[in-house]
């Protein structure tokens, strides 16, 4: 069980206390806060919410970049005990609508560059009555929109703080975050506070020693953005924030900074270790990171860029981290670690379609549940059925495949859902399908992963043209993009005439597709260009 100040939101209190003009956030471009600013910030934005009438329980969406607003969006709303729905700044369009329609939020609070975005599809909301606009001084120049719209001093102005409640507790939900559906969309997870600290307690107490910062460009809108900023919390430290990663940036950060920690994403890793080499790599002052996956050149990364230790693990939006690395010690390049011990009480299980335990060296299903309760997910937002399919026999059912070797070290294997990832990015195929499916000429596709030369996946789709129609991969590509993110875009496509079907049940064949999926048949919109 967390004492009640190791939830982040009455963390903070304690160190506005104890340190209120200690620096707790600062940005590249030289914005800072200390403790105590961070502090009154989020009450302000908690009396805020709470003059709009937002209680207990209410969905809020939050469609912010990667700033300190970002935190202060969510953590008003925690100290309400509301519930944040953050959304991926690169959704707009039919994705966009559906965030707002499924959460059921009568209230968004999105940044100005976002608004035309929500002007697309205004007419197919069905609940949002009121939007917060954080950095607009006047509403004059924003996009005419059928909700009332709020600028961020009439938000913030005068709002009395006294009597805006006591702040959440750890079985209180922090935030609920929508990950990639499988066979539909994407479902919200209720993410309690207790399991959000368990991204924080995996890292070894010398990740990021007291007073020191950590650097990150991970979003506020998944639970890695968020635990770097508990993490620093928790540990007295700094977080150093960049909007998003900059290759061309990222060490210079690092120098100026003076930062001692990051999180690396694996295909961030990779782009770093594609720089040209300089004579300089090694100096700078980073010697922690986390990196998960690994990369296979991890310990060349190490010895180049001067870094101590790096550490890794597996963890899910739905389940916290109940794997990880022996503090920073890595048995080899490709095991993500072993089953954690000590508290929480993570149990891990390899299975069969049956639910039924396999030897060493088999692939199955990664099942996870725990020993404390609220340390892994509270279901999923307003589907009962969905909750219950995937903690059926009393076990969380992840939809990744692993393996575990003699020796008790977990190797990640693919994903038994149809879920990708792409650069740190869990992508739906269903989404990406129903995109493709609504080109006038697409008959059906399918959509999967394939490997990327940095790691993770590439996104290709599988295409059926409807009879007597001809397209081309850059039609597909130009109708694709104003209508999903660009991550989510297929970096191939094939056409081909049929897809392999299942005899019983006429479902896909993805498996047949992933053999040989980079044929000579198969475009590349990277290549192309």
């Amino acid at each position: 069980m967390l004492d009640r100040n190791q939830v982040l939101p009455h963390r903070i209190g304690q160190l506005a206390e104890s340190d209120p003009d200690g620096l707790a956030m600062l940005d590249v471009d030289g914005r800072t806060a200390t403790f105590a600013q961070m502090r009154d910030t989020i009450r302000a934005w908690a009396a805020g919410y709470a003059r709009l009438g937002v209680r207990e329980g209410q969905p809020v969406l939050t469609l912010v970049p990667n700033s300190f607003e970002s935190y202060y969006a969510w953590l008003g709303l925690a100290w309400l005990k509301a519930l944040e729905v953050p959304t991926n700044t690169m959704y707009r369009g039919t994705m966009l609508a559906y965030l707002l329609n499924n959460s059921g939020a009568e209230i968004a609070v999105m940044s100005a560059r976002f608004l035309d975005r929500l002007a697309e599809v205004a007419g197919d909301v069905e609940r949002l009555k009121t939007v917060v606009v954080p950095d607009a001084d006047s509403t004059a120049d924003l996009p005419a929109l059928p909700f009332d719209v709020i600028t961020g001093a009439q938000f913030l102005d005068g709002a009395p703080t006294d009597g805006i409640g006591d702040g959440p507790e750890y079985y209180d939900i922090a935030c609920i975050i929508y990950t990639s559906g499988t066979t539909g969309p994407s479902k919200g997870v209720l993410v309690p506070w207790a399991e959000l600290y368990e991204f924080v307690r995996i890292m070894p107490p010398e990740t990021l020693p007291e007073g020191r910062a950590l650097y990150t460009t991970y979003p506020a809108f998944h639970v890695s953005g968020k635990a770097m900023l508990y993490a620093t919390a928790d540990r007295h430290g700094q977080l150093v924030l960049r909007e998003s990663f900059s290759l061309s940036e990222f060490w210079n950060d690092i120098r100026r900074f003076d930062c001692y920690s990051c999180g690396l994403v694996g295909p961030m890793a990779a782009l770093l270790m594609l720089n040209p080499p300089a004579d300089d790599d090694a100096d700078n002052p980073l010697q922690t990171t986390f990196m998960g996956p690994i990369v296979p050149q991890v310990d060349e990364f190490k010895m180049r860029f001067g870094v101590d230790k790096v550490g890794t693990g597996f963890g899910m939006t739905e389940v916290g981290a109940p794997l990880s690395s022996n503090g920073f010690t890595l048995v080899n390049n490709t095991s993500c670690g072993r089953r954690r011990t000590g508290p929480p009480g993570y149990q891990v299980r390899i299975v069969d379609e049956h639910d039924e335990e396999v030897p060493p060296g088999t692939v199955g299903e990664l099942l996870v549940r725990a020993d404390e309760p609220w340390v892994i997910n509270a279901g999923y937002w307003n589907l009962p059925e969905k909750t219950a399919e995937a903690w059926r026999n009393g076990w969380f059912h992840t939809g990744d495949g692993f393996r575990e070797d003699e020796d008790g070290n977990f190797y990640f294997v693919d994903r038994l859902k149809d879920a990708i990832r792409r650069r740190g990015e869990n992508i739906s195929s269903f989404e990406v399908e129903a995109g493709i499916n609504a080109h006038p000429s697409v008959q059906e596709c399918a959509v999967i992963g394939v490997p990327s030369e940095l790691g993770e996946d590439d996104v290709k789709a599988v295409i059926v043209l409807m009879p007597d129609t001809k397209t081309t991969p850059e039609e597909i590509i130009e109708f694709l993009e104003p209508r999903m993110p660009r991550f989510m875009i297929p970096r191939y496509i094939e056409f081909v005439d049929a897809l392999p079907k299942t005899d019983a049940t006429f479902r896909t064949q993805k498996v047949k597709l992933r053999d040989n999926a980079l044929n000579d048949m198969t475009w590349d919109r990277e290549r192309s260009q």
